[in-house]
């Protein structure tokens, strides 16, 4: 008898021992969750998207967007597809871009089937990136205003679609602080709105006054609003641009530490890479270190935009080079 009472007793110790154990690993896996979620910027396949209409001509092209926006896609791959597109990479979160859906702004009947699209892809929209609505910080406030109502529908979407926020730019006209003035107002009237919706408004450096990343961290402390940030682009700190490319560029590692601060998102752009399969133009080892310092955590968007890689081949470089920079 006693031996049996023994014998009992070993096994119902070993199975404790055993359950903690498993326990104890079950809640391993659920802590080392990483805090940055890799995300594929619809951005990435522009050229699979757009086709012959992307032909350099960027003033017929602008023209063709507000007269007759679904004649430009005439690439190989249609935008409607882009939730199994994306999902087919392994990611679970997409990045939008309005321009691919310019006609769509009010087609509840589309956004419900494309709502259907990312279910049945297993993948959630984290952002829209918003451009060709006026400018945010227009110098003339009405039209400034407009802009701002331009957006409301995209607000809408991202709400629908179940996003957080909508990417959108601090252009506008002026000296460097009277646009940081309008940009400021444009922003507090669209957030006001974008609020009602739980969405956020975030600003990325996209060229001229918004690539000073001292400048746009400044409009951000004038707005001081919760659900305004920024969307640090690690490629895009040029100042000025010509024919022959950039003629002044912003400190890259500068701008982004400024940025990071205000961040709900970063958009990590890639051009090219070494033989090593790291980002052969910038110093990721550098950039997410600044995340890191900065307590970055959230969405890290995909935007391969190079030349010599397929945009296909891009995407998954890009991939693999964040994938073992975020596991070391």
């Amino acid at each position: 008898m006693k031996k049996q009472n023994l014998n009992l007793f070993l096994l119902f110790f070993s199975l404790t021992v055993l359950f903690t154990a498993c326990n104890s690993e079950t809640k391993k896996e659920e802590t080392a969750t990483p805090d940055l979620h890799l995300t594929l910027a619809q951005w990435s396949l522009h050229k699979s998207f757009f086709g012959d209409a992307l032909n350099g001509d960027w003033a017929k092209f602008g023209q063709m967007l507000m007269e007759s926006p679904d004649s430009l896609l005439q690439g190989d791959l249609k935008p409607v597809d882009f939730p199994e597109i994306a999902a087919s990479y392994g990611f679970t979160t997409i990045e939008l871009v309005n321009t691919f859906y310019f006609s769509k702004a009010h087609d509840q009947a589309f956004w419900d089937d494309f709502k259907m699209r990312c279910e049945k892809a297993g993948v959630d929209v984290g952002l829209i990136m918003c451009d060709a609505l006026g400018n945010i910080g227009d110098a003339d406030s009405v039209a400034r205003a407009k802009a701002v109502e331009n957006h409301h529908a995209w607000v809408d979407i991202a709400a629908f679609l179940g996003a957080k926020s909508i990417r959108v730019n601090a252009a506008g006209q002026g000296t460097a602080e009277e646009l940081a003035a309008q940009a400021a107002d444009g922003l507090k009237q669209l957030a006001t709105y974008a609020a009602t919706k739980g969405i956020n408004v975030i600003v990325e450096n996209h060229g001229g006054l918004s690539s000073n990343g001292e400048w746009l961290a400044g409009v951000m402390k004038v707005v001081n609003m919760e659900n305004v940030g920024t969307l640090p682009d690690f490629g895009n700190f040029c100042l000025e641009r010509t024919a022959d490319g950039c003629a002044q560029e912003y400190d890259r590692y500068k701008g982004i530490e400024e940025l990071l601060p205000y961040a709900k998102g970063v958009s990590a752009k890639t051009f090219d890479f070494d033989s090593l399969g790291n980002e052969s133009t910038m110093d990721y080892v550098r950039i997410l270190k600044l995340m890191k310092d900065a307590g970055f955590k959230g969405n890290v968007g995909i935007e391969y935009e190079g030349e010599r890689l397929s945009e296909d081949e891009g995407i998954k470089a890009t991939k693999a080079m964040l994938d073992k920079l975020i596991a070391e």
